[in-house]
C-alpha cells in the first residue's frame, strides 16, 4: 500500500464550491498530512488499536476537518469551511 489522501464521501460534497485558491490550499496541506502520517506509521496497514480522532486544521482563512485511518493508510478530508466571500 502506498499512503494518500481523499475527500469523502466526494469532493463535490465535501467542498461545496469553495474557491479554487482554498482548495488549493487544502490540498497541499493534505499532501504535508500524508507525509507526516507516513512517518508517524511507518507500518500503517499493520497498525493495531483504535483510530485516530478527528482533527481540525486551519488553511487560508477557512478550515478543514481530517482523520487519519492508518490501516488504509489514508488520510480523509470529511469537512471543508471556506472564507467568506
Amino acid at each position: 500500500m502506498s499512503w494518500g489522501w481523499e475527500y469523502l464521501p466526494s469532493k463535490a460534497h465535501v467542498t461545496g464550491g469553495a474557491p479554487a485558491a482554498f482548495l488549493a490550499a487544502v490540498e497541499h496541506k493534505a499532501e504535508e498530512l500524508v507525509r507526516a502520517a507516513e512517518t508517524l506509521h511507518l507500518d500503517g496497514a499493520g497498525y493495531q488499536g483504535s483510530g485516530e480522532p478527528m482533527r481540525y486544521i486551519d488553511v487560508a482563512g477557512g478550515l478543514f476537518a481530517y482523520y487519519v485511518v492508518p490501516r488504509l493508510e489514508l488520510v480523509v478530508i470529511c469537512q471543508v469551511t471556506a472564507p467568506p466571500t
